[in-house]
């Protein structure tokens, strides 16, 4: 998933020991890896990306729960959400093949835009497989599998009757129960700054996950523009408006992460409202001429405890990672 993860435990579970459950951990890791990575080019994700055939195409039952996960949120956004965006994640040099050194002619732009759209992928559950109406599909995952991982340690951890724990994915996070000293967990939001990085706040969860997403980390600049890799599949353009980071409260982590990114495209002015129609917690971070100020749900606002300075452990980081 090109990055790192971390899992902590309140106690050890009884009857497994520590490097059993660290393996199974890492097992059910690397077979998502296989399953969903772009940057591998046997993985059914990158095999079913090459495939021009308008058959059905087996997948594992875990691609079909997590595409079917996207398409429901490309529904509710009208595509502001949408996996089928790969072909202009890659032509605007933020996908495996690396950066791209000039922003895309209009021509190439309207060519990608034509092979965008999530009523181009089917997907079918038994058997488990997906389907292109058009041959050069594309499909991403990049932005909702990091937190289908984190849902499915969980589910090994759950599994073995671990209480209390944190998991975190590229700053994706989920937890359950509580610390050892019988304390909430702490996961820091990152300040939304180019150079270094910064929490600019704390909050306190418990059997809650938590996803983040951002325009500051993954740019590049030309001639004093900047263009994010925040993608908006609509316009096939990188996202021009104020909102610079928008924070995702939810019960699992697979919606905390599409969520994450479904309203950074939308912007300042829609991912509030949409957020609350849809039930989920938010902070929103906006640029603005007096500087960044946060906006939040009143459920996120109950949940925020203070700086990263207010005393007591380090908070653990939760910012905006490579995402696209």
């Amino acid at each position: 998933m090109g990055t790192q993860y971390t899992v902590r435990i309140a106690e050890p579970p009884d009857g497994v020991g520590l490097p059993l459950l660290k393996h199974r951990i890492t097992s059910r890791l690397d077979a998502i890896n296989r399953q969903m990575s772009t940057y591998l080019p046997e993985s059914e994700i990158s095999r079913f990306n090459r495939v021009e055939s308008p058959d059905w195409f087996p997948v594992s039952a875990d691609v079909v729960r997590v595409v079917a996960a996207a398409l429901e949120v490309s529904r509710s956004t009208a595509g502001a959400f949408d996996v089928t965006v790969g072909p202009l994640v890659n032509l605007w040099g933020f996908g495996p093949a690396g950066r791209s050194a000039t922003v895309p002619a209009a021509e190439a732009v309207a060519a990608c835009r034509s092979r965008v759209g999530y009523g181009l992928l089917q997907v079918r559950a038994d058997p488990p497989a997906l389907r292109k109406r058009r041959a050069d599909v594309h499909v991403d995952l990049s932005a909702i599998a990091k937190g289908f991982a984190v849902d499915e340690v969980a589910r090994i951890l759950e599994r073995h009757r671990v209480r209390g724990y944190l998991i975190e994915i590229g700053g994706e996070v989920r937890t359950c129960g509580r610390k050892s000293d019988g304390g909430l967990w702490r996961v820091g939001i990152e300040r939304p700054v180019v150079d270094g990085r910064a929490i600019a706040c704390v909050i306190e969860l418990e059997g809650q996950s938590l996803a983040t997403s951002g325009d500051y980390r993954n740019y590049f600049e030309q001639q004093g523009r900047r263009y994010s890799h925040a993608i908006d599949p609509r316009t096939g353009r990188p996202v021009e408006h104020g909102l610079v980071s928008v924070s995702v409260l939810a019960s699992d982590c697979m919606t905390a992460d599409a969520w994450a990114t479904a309203l950074m495209v939308l912007g300042p002015e829609a991912a509030l409202p949409m957020a609350r129609r849809h039930g989920l917690d938010v902070l929103c971070m906006i640029r603005t001429t007096a500087g960044v100020v946060e906006r939040t749900t009143p459920g996120f606002a109950a949940r925020i405890t203070g700086s990263a300075s207010s005393g007591g452990e380090p908070p653990i980081g939760a910012g905006s990672e490579a995402r696209r």
